[in-house]
This record gives structure tokens, sequence and C-alpha cells, in this order.
């Protein structure tokens, strides 16, 4: 009978692994953290923490890079939508990005979009992906049903 491995021995997989699962993990955290303290609570203290200096957003449409710049466009969303929700739906890391797929609503209580306020609720899809660094964002991709989000705050019949 085969007594096992050699006490301290692991595979070479096993070294590997183990620490590539942890920092995917982390991403994952982190990217948890971002959607839930700047994306939905507004927590201007989270953009210092979450955020690094250098960050390049790449399709939240005219935004400076950095910090100052998602802080104007969390400010802008924030004054036109409140009761917002973002719910997740899959979450998958690879390297040192994370693609999460959320269902999103809110009301639109502001201007928003080009929209005078409607008091109406949204739900749509919405999909990120945010390239961490050391534990912050360095770079977003969003896309979302734009033509979907339009329609219900407009109170049009959505196909």
């Amino acid at each position: 009978m085969w007594p096992g491995p050699a006490p301290g021995y692991t595979t070479p997989m096993n070294v590997q692994t183990r620490p590539r699962i942890a920092l995917l993990e982390q991403n994952k955290a982190v990217a948890r953290e971002i959607i839930d303290r700047i994306f939905v609570h507004q927590e201007d203290a989270a953009i210092d923490e979450l955020i690094a200096e250098d960050f390049v957003p790449h399709t939240f449409g005219p935004m400076p890079p950095g910090r100052d710049g998602l802080r104007a466009g969390m400010q802008r969303a924030g004054a036109g939508l409140s009761e917002a929700r973002f719910e997740i739906d899959d979450m998958i890391a690879e390297g040192d990005r994370v693609a999460v797929r959320v269902t999103t609503s809110a009301r639109q209580t502001g201007p928003f979009m080009g929209l005078e306020p409607t008091g109406r609720r949204y739900s749509i899809e919405e999909i990120h992906i945010f390239r961490i660094r050391d534990g912050q964002l360095v770079e977003h991709w969003h896309q979302f049903d734009k033509m979907g989000l339009l329609q219900q705050l407009r109170g049009e019949a959505t196909a």
C-alpha cells in the first residue's frame, strides 16, 4: 500500500493554482464592493478606496479618466435615479478581469439621459467588465440595454 506523498509535499499544480484562485476570488470581492458601495449606495469615500488614480472608463460616455471623472458620473446618475438595485446574475473571473452580468433597476426621480423625471421604474440587464490591479479598479467596460431603458422610462411598449 502506497503511504501517500511525503509530509509537506504539494504538487506543482496545487502550488500554482491556490494563489491564482485566491487572487480571482479577491478580484471578485472587489467587483462586488464596487457594485454595492459605488453603483448602488453612491459612497464617495469608496471611490478613493476602490478606484485607482489612473482609472480609465471605456464606456460611460464622455467622462475623463481618473477618480474625479467617475465621481462626477456617479453624481449625475444619482441625481436622476433613486432606489437603485443591482442583482448579480453571473460573475466570472480570469486573470485581472472580472465580468459581471447584472439585472439593474431604479426609479427615475430627476433628469436622466436627456429625459425629464418620469417617476417610472426600469429594469434592464447589464454587463460590466472590471480590470483590477492591487485591489483597485483600473479599467471598466459597460454594456447595457439602452433602448429597453429608454422605452421603460418613456412608458413605451417593449417588444
